[in-house]
């Protein structure tokens, strides 16, 4: 049976993401400035407003505001790279 489609009315997202099996995502300082640079893109090709953002060494916590639906295919750019 397949998911229920997601929710991407335009409003304010905790999004959290974490490693397969909580295994590190971040493995050299160069991986947090890669992330932070998809991050600023995410936000001006979508205009996503990032309030805050949190990266641990396995997973990280993002707090953005969307004014279009279009979630789902901001954070799949974010999470394909």
């Amino acid at each position: 049976m397949p998911r229920k489609e997601r929710l991407t009315e335009p409003g304010l997202y905790h999004i959290i993401n974490r490693g397969v099996e909580r295994r590190v995502i971040y493995l050299e300082p160069e991986d947090y400035e890669f992330f932070l640079n998809l991050l600023l893109k995410l936000s001006k090709d979508y205009e996503i407003t990032v309030h805050a953002f949190c990266l641990m060494s396995n997973h990280y916590h993002l707090l953005l505001e969307t004014k279009h639906n279009n979630l789902s295919k901001a954070i799949q750019f974010l999470n394909d790279k």
